[in-house]
């Protein structure tokens, strides 16, 4: 056993240790497709804070460098490890520790999944609303990624909900940061330099986030266009019309395709509206009573009328339901149809038309295809780079 090894036995004790062929496939990689797995030489699962501080100090002290994993379920490769590293699980690190309904808060360790803090807050009537698509992704995850997700538009990414963190620095100290405020005036905002740095510059241990009352009535509005400019053009004017959807996305109409045949959904579209649509518009909306939703739905409806749409089709209940579970599986979709990559990136609003018109370009230019959907209401766009048949080095289609 080498002195490393030795050492994180003696912290975690053996049972939460892995090594060499032992460490499962899964510990290798997160769901980028781009970047090929990678086995780490040690993965560990820590139980505490002073843990994960002897780690680090353990880490540092052998030259090892470190790489945090959530849910492993991010696109972004943040959780693939260094061959030679040390992989530090926090799936041990799963307890929702306080639920404070008073400040509309709670307190969760980092290996809390979404699934499992929607569980806990589901009787306060409260919850926390950052989605970022997987609601198994872990809390810790969602910090460390800046995690955004469809309901972004109305209740902001990770970085509007967290409040305050207790974390670990490089060097083993452990810091706390924020608290069960609305503001912190004094001195630097370290929590937020913290959220979305990836675990580059701390682990998080510990974190406050911010819960918003749960509405009872909700519905979505699903919009074909026979123009893709016009529904990007649709985009600002919802947002900027007052009616605060909290979900506003875009679906190209390849993507929606796929949607339909792998979920097997039914929309109630015509056949002669899905094969003239080039894109839909999805606008979900949520109320606190059933006949002011009505007024939403309404609402909605004429804009997306006044603005191009071929039609509108109100989608409640169970419906609405499986339109949202099947957009949140897009990726999926993707990676299913054998996509080499899957781009995420977020523009102006107002830019979205000119950039999509650019990268459908470029890949179809290079014998590739760029497909996909987005975030509509923020300016997050999800691509999907198809190139793989057509290509020698795969890598060339999404480089341009």
């Amino acid at each position: 056993m080498s002195d490393i090894t030795a050492r994180l036995v003696d912290i975690v004790g053996s049972a939460n240790v892995l090594t060499g062929d032992a460490i499962p496939d899964d510990y290798s990689h997160d769901e980028e497709l781009a970047q090929p797995p990678q086995r780490p030489a040690y993965a560990v699962k820590p139980a505490t804070a002073e843990q994960v501080s002897q780690l680090l100090m353990a880490g540092s002290d052998h030259g090892v460098p470190v790489t945090a994993r959530g849910s492993g379920c991010g696109l972004s490769g943040a959780a693939r490890p260094c061959r030679d590293g040390l992989l530090i699980s926090f799936e041990r690190m799963n307890r929702v520790l306080e639920v404070d309904t008073a400040n509309q808060v709670a307190v969760v360790q980092p290996g809390v999944t979404l699934t499992e803090l929607d569980a806990a807050t589901a009787d306060t009537g409260l919850g926390y609303m950052v989605h970022p698509g997987e609601l198994s992704s872990s809390v810790g995850g969602n910090v460390g990624t800046n995690a955004g997700g469809m309901r972004a538009v109305k209740y902001g990414i990770a970085r509007h909900n967290v409040l305050g963190l207790q974390a670990v620095l490089p060097t083993g100290e452990i810091i706390r940061t924020g608290g069960k405020i609305a503001k912190v005036s004094t001195g630097y905002d370290l929590t937020q330099l913290i959220v979305g740095s990836e675990g580059t510059l701390a682990l998080a241990t510990e974190v406050i986030v911010k819960l918003h009352p749960r509405l009872d009535h909700s519905a979505s509005v699903l919009a074909p266009f026979a123009d893709f400019d016009q529904v990007m053009a649709a985009v600002p004017k919802i947002v900027a019309s007052g009616l605060a959807p909290y979900i506003l996305e875009y679906i190209d109409n390849l993507t929606m395709a796929a949607l339909v045949h792998t979920q097997n959904l039914e929309l109630g579209i015509p056949d002669q509206v899905r094969d003239s649509c080039q894109a839909y518009l999805l606008v979900a909306v949520e109320n606190r009573t059933a006949d002011r939703l009505l007024e939403d739905v309404e609402t909605a409806s004429e804009m997306l009328a006044e603005m191009g749409a071929i039609d509108a089709y109100v989608l409640e209940g169970s419906s609405a339901r499986k339109l949202i579970e099947a957009r949140e599986k897009a990726f999926w979709a993707a990676k299913a149809a054998g996509a080499d990559d899957i781009i995420d990136t977020v523009v102006p609003r107002a830019s979205m038309p000119k950039f999509l018109s650019a990268a459908r370009a470029l890949a179809g230019a290079a014998g590739g295809a760029a497909i996909g959907c987005g975030h509509a209401g923020d300016g997050n766009v999800h691509l999907a780079i198809i190139c793989k048949s057509l290509f020698t080095n795969p890598c060339d289609c999404s480089d341009r």
